[in-house]
């Protein structure tokens, strides 16, 4: 990954996008540009290849590599303050979002502002409501927006302004139209954000899963680099971390030269710098535990159901009873050959008191 000599910079297009049939390049850049008119500054000149790092690992034959896990960090940045490594910790994002949220209720509170309709359905006792979204297969055009909202309060409510080179896009334009510098100053709208990454979501053809890891992969740049999510950067810093999600989550990774056809003004030597640089400020730790994912996943949920962007509610059919019922077979026929798997076939008589059973009386 983010190597000049890697299949990056293959002239190909990826597996994965070459699958597709027909051309729609030009809808790709028209509608990435779309949400922000004029979004770029005078052209750059196109940073020269960057050769592949030198990685020394010592001179010794015996040298041991350290696993990521084994890893200490440093003293400053607690594991259990982080929520991107530790499922305990509060999400950056419905943090930032709960000061928003206090004040609208507030308002509404004072001016005696009325709900209105109320368009989320509950269950009763002849009609359950369901959605179609789970943690291990959520609704993609529901977890974009969740995920592109987090990252506008994460824009909107910053402490400050601080930033890398890498990620300026006054630096490092993605495109060749000029940009005024008052594009800056303002913080983006959630509908500019979420046509971006829909965009390249679309085009890439990326899953809902991918989404919520790009999400941890920001907040855990933020953490890491100490750097804020500003109007100047944002779109790259998404970029890499959509770009390093695909990359670990897909077993068909869209490839960096495939980016690079959907943002046409961008290089791959600029890509591969970006990756690398990201890489750099997680110090590797690309990991994802199944318990971090699944906080951010109900903790978007709750982003959601605070902004009053609910998920598709449909009545439980026969039809999808019967399949929800067969699925919850299946995990429990697993579940008792897991159990038979781990016990032993035969036992000491020291233990075989313990492990006495006896047949239910059902009354």
């Amino acid at each position: 990954m983010g190597n000049s000599l890697s299949c990056c910079v293959s002239p190909n297009a990826s597996p994965k996008l070459g699958r597709r049939t027909g051309s729609a390049e030009p809808d790709y850049e028209s509608e990435v540009y779309e949400a922000a008119a004029g979004d770029a500054v005078a052209v750059a000149p196109a940073p020269a290849a960057v050769e592949p790092a030198e990685l020394d690992f010592g001179g010794g034959e015996g040298h041991h590599l350290q696993h990521i896990s084994d890893r200490e960090m440093p003293e400053d940045l607690a594991l259990e303050s982080n929520p991107s490594d530790h499922p305990r910790a509060s999400t950056i994002f419905l943090s930032k979002s709960q000061t928003d949220v206090r004040e609208k209720r507030k308002s509404n509170h004072l001016n005696h502002v009325s709900p209105g309709q109320l368009t989320k359905k509950y269950s009763s006792c002849s009609t359950i409501f369901l959605d179609d979204s789970t943690v291990s297969q959520p609704n993609l055009r529901t977890t974009i927006k969740c995920v592109t909202l987090a990252i506008y309060y994460h824009i909107k409510n910053r402490d400050a302004d601080r930033s890398l080179d890498i990620f300026d896009e006054r630096s490092h334009p993605l495109t060749r139209e000029k940009v005024p510098e008052e594009y800056f100053k303002h913080d983006p709208e959630h509908k500019f954000i979420y046509r971006f990454v829909r965009t390249l979501f679309s085009a890439a053809q990326l899953t809902a899963e991918c989404a919520i890891v790009t999400l941890v992969y920001l907040e855990r740049l933020l953490t890491y680099a100490e750097i804020d999510i500003c109007p100047t950067n944002w779109k790259r810093i998404v970029l890499g971390a959509i770009l390093l999600a695909s990359k670990v989550w897909d077993d068909q990774a869209v490839w960096n030269v495939d980016y690079c056809q959907i943002l046409k003004d961008i290089t791959v030597e600029d890509m591969n710098e970006m990756e690398r640089h990201f890489l750099e400020l997680l110090q590797f730790n690309i990991n994802v535990p199944a318990s971090v994912y699944a906080k951010y996943y109900f903790d978007l949920r709750s982003l959601a159901d605070d902004n009053n962007l609910n998920f598709l509610f449909t009545p439980l059919s026969k039809e999808r009873a019967q399949n929800l019922e067969a699925i919850s077979r299946l995990c429990e026929d697993k579940y008792k050959d897991l159990c038979r798997a781990a016990m032993r076939r035969s036992f000491s008589a020291d233990n075989f008191i313990g492990i006495q059973r006896s047949n239910a009386i059902l009354s």
